[in-house]
């Protein structure tokens, strides 16, 4: 994430569901969250890129969050959700497993990502916030999203 979504001493989260983990990234980089809806397929890209949406006239692409972070992806049902974030001049949906909630998280309660949170590589990671008995995992989307890194690094 970047670090002007966190220059003050508490940040707003949007929370989801990837499995059992609950993820959070910051309310400032969400620009909405959709319902699932019909994706045209994209040949010839990665297995995560599920493909493209049209919203309001622009084409975006849109990520298997479970995909991309190697976890087994399931079937979508009625609480799966296309989170719509900007990352830097990007629009990307990421289908999501479940919407929870927008919290409030003071900066303090967040620890630095190890080297692997549940299953993640902290590649993927900006942090672990820690709120009562949870943890929220905070993804850094700029990472997420180097949606072309795999061919270059060849």
């Amino acid at each position: 994430m970047s670090n002007n979504a966190y220059s003050s001493d508490q940040v707003q989260l949007v929370v989801f569901k990837l499995g059992k983990e609950e993820y959070g990234i910051s309310i400032l980089q969400v620009q909405e969250i959709k319902r699932m809806t019909d994706i045209t397929r994209v040949p010839h890209t990665p297995d995560y890129i599920k493909g493209v949406i049209n919203l309001r006239g622009s084409v975006l692409p849109v990520v298997d969050l479970k995909k991309r972070l190697n976890m087994n992806a399931g079937e979508y049902n009625d609480n799966t959700r296309i989170i719509i974030v900007k990352i830097e001049e990007i629009f990307i949906g990421m289908i999501v497993d479940a919407v929870s909630e927008v919290l409030t998280l003071p900066v303090n309660n967040i620890e630095p990502a190890q080297t692997v949170v549940g299953g993640v590589s902290a590649t993927y990671l900006y942090g672990v916030g820690k709120l009562d008995n949870r943890l929220i995992i905070l993804l850094n989307l700029e990472a997420l999203a180097g949606l072309g890194q795999e061919t270059r690094a060849g």
